[in-house]
């Protein structure tokens, strides 16, 4: 097996990913994107398998130099809306085509966070990552085809937005470097109050707490582990294949965030969900008159 870390070498990755000399940066059919917005943000069309296909990656050598925040491949609020803009375009242009004829959107993640600054909190930071994961959800629903391949880093709100939103989401395997999980568990041990040492010990084998795509796979977070870099456009074609033929036949649970739930309950790592949201599905239907 050929091991290299991929933190940081999202622009590689599009390359090693997509046809030889296919990435058209900053062009969606006969849209252009100014480079200036969003620098984090790389977005365009390629082709994958002779296929067109429209990437949306990060940059972790990027710096936005009106937001000092964002720079290792943080997804800041030009770069979500960006990201953003590029799927309305995709689906307006495609519009008028067949489910399986539209143009299937790979995510490549690498993303330490949002790391929101006060000025994007100040503009509406949480309404560009807000938009961006809209867009997705749209997009799968309108029949694109949404795969998100992990390649190194897919942590907190940046994943929320970009990668769980997908049909199905690829990872390489850990020896990659790759690091999936909420968050660290220095946040978790502020917010919950719990000591680090007690939640280092739940996440020796608690999925919930615990990081990396091994963990996120047992939950249903992860569809496949990719474990040579060569394998990585086979593994993507094949699964937007396996997504079209689902949405072609009607087969609703067979891609997207539900899906991925159901997925970590065959898998054993998410046991208690289907109780909750039954337990929870019956207290609002029990008041539910009260407030419609």
């Amino acid at each position: 097996m050929t091991v290299e870390m991929m933190i940081g070498r999202g622009r590689e990755a599009i390359d090693m990913i997509v046809d030889p000399g296919s990435f058209q940066e900053n062009r969606i059919g006969e849209s252009e994107f100014s480079p200036e917005l969003g620098p984090g943000a790389v977005v365009g069309e390629a082709k994958l398998a002779g296929r067109d296909i429209v990437v949306i990656a990060n940059d972790a050598e990027a710096i936005n130099e009106r937001f000092p925040v964002v720079y290792f491949g943080v997804i800041g609020m030009e770069e979500a809306y960006k990201m953003a803009k590029t799927v309305y375009t995709v689906m307006r242009q495609d519009a008028e085509k067949a489910a399986g004829e539209k143009r299937p959107l790979l995510l490549i993640v690498d993303t330490p966070g949002n790391a929101p600054g006060k000025i994007e909190e100040i503009f509406g930071m949480n309404k560009a990552t807000g938009a961006y994961q809209l867009a997705l959800a749209e997009a799968r629903r309108c029949g694109h085809a949404v795969v998100a391949m992990v390649i190194g880093r897919a942590i907190s709100g940046a994943f929320l937005c970009h990668g769980l939103q997908a049909d199905h989401i690829l990872s390489l395997s850990p020896e990659f470097g790759t690091m999936i999980h909420v968050m660290p568990l220095t946040s978790i041990s502020r917010i919950t109050k719990l000591d680090i040492e007690r939640l280092e010990q739940l996440a020796e084998n608690n999925p919930v707490f615990a990081a990396g795509p091994d963990f996120f796979y047992r939950l249903g977070g992860v569809d496949e582990m990719v474990t040579e870099l060569e394998d990585m456009p086979s593994a993507i074609n094949r699964h937007i294949q396996e997504i079209e033929a689902a949405k072609a036949a009607g087969v609703a649970d067979c891609t997207g965030p539900m899906y991925h739930g159901k997925l970590g309950e065959q898998r054993g790592g998410r046991m208690h969900r289907r109780p909750v949201i039954e337990r929870m599905t019956a207290e609002f239907a029990a008041v539910a008159e009260q407030y419609l």
